[in-house]
């Protein structure tokens, strides 16, 4: 049964940063590609951030790149969100997940049931 567990969300000033986590277990992890997402209040799911199973090739969302950095520990089945120059858009839960075999790293589908997510609030 897969299972996905985020953490490391929290309040922060703009400007400031956090760094997130996922743990997964259930499905094969190292040949997996995985993505985290982002939905605020009253908007769609959005992808924020891919990344290939060997972890060389990464791909963002334009409203972050330069300021996040998604990496992993295929060791620790784990993958990572780093946020830097946080803005009050940026108020979210943010979840990870596989990716859905074949979708684009730009436009990406999640492929297994989804966590609980972790909540990030930028304050202005």
């Amino acid at each position: 049964q897969v299972q996905l567990v985020e953490s490391g969300g929290g309040l922060v000033q703009a400007g400031g940063s956090l760094t997130l986590s996922c743990a997964a277990s259930g499905r094969t992890f190292n040949s997996s590609s995985m993505g985290w997402f982002r939905q605020a209040p009253g908007k769609e799911r959005e992808f924020v951030a891919t990344i290939r199973p060997s972890g060389t090739g990464t791909y963002y969302a334009d409203s972050v790149k330069g300021r996040f950095g998604i990496s992993r520990d295929n060791a620790r089945n784990t993958v990572y969100l780093q946020m830097m120059r946080l803005k009050p858009e940026d108020t979210a839960v943010y979840y990870c997940n596989y990716l859905r075999p074949g979708t684009s790293y730009y436009n990406p589908q999640g492929f297994a049931p989804w966590g609980q997510g972790t909540q990030v609030t930028v304050s202005s």
